[in-house]
């Protein structure tokens, strides 16, 4: 197994650490600062593991599937979380798991004709974006005056780049679906 799968394999296992940590965060308010940490080091280790693998030649089919399977779960967990305690829409995180089926839909669509859709800019803004932003969140919590504005302009700036970046996928690919039976 290559480094850059274990830390993709690292980050799979702080998945469960992090959603622990936001939990007792309700009972321990000081858990969310930890939360926050545990999902900067799972989000941190996203660009690691990419630049390791492609400079150390690691590049695996298993870390083709375990990355964006790592970082989407992540995603989703923390969204998830944020929806439970009322602070993240259930409609966003919809756009978000809708986008995230589409796009691998498509990929599997051109993977059947022997096509590879690699991941575009606009998706690893996306990424960035998000993990950033929930990050802000999890940072600021609910105990600041403009937590609330806060809140509602990560959700739009996800909302919005995941748009964006679905849409582009679709839209600069749109010939996969040519001739489909």
């Amino acid at each position: 197994m290559t480094t850059a799968t274990k830390i993709t394999l690292f980050r799979v296992v702080m998945i469960p650490v992090f959603l622990v940590c936001m939990y007792l965060s309700e009972i321990w308010s000081w858990m969310q600062i930890v939360s926050c940490v545990v999902f900067a080091v799972a989000s941190l280790s996203d660009i690691l593991d990419g630049q390791i693998a492609r400079r150390c030649n690691q590049v695996t089919d298993l870390g083709k599937f375990l990355d964006p399977l790592a970082d989407k779960v992540l995603v989703i967990a923390a969204m998830a979380m944020f929806c439970e305690w009322g602070i993240y829409p259930a409609w966003a995180l919809m756009i978000v798991l809708a986008r995230e089926f589409a796009v691998t839909g498509l990929r599997l669509i051109a993977a059947g004709k022997g096509r590879v859709i690699a991941a575009g800019w606009s998706g690893k803004v996306k990424t960035a974006v998000t993990m950033t932003g929930l990050s802000f969140m999890l940072v600021f919590g609910r105990r600041f005056v403009f937590s609330e504005v806060l809140d509602w302009v990560v959700v739009a700036a996800i909302t919005v780049t995941t748009l964006y970046s679905g849409i582009e996928y679709f839209v600069r690919n749109h010939d996969v679906f040519e001739n489909t039976k």
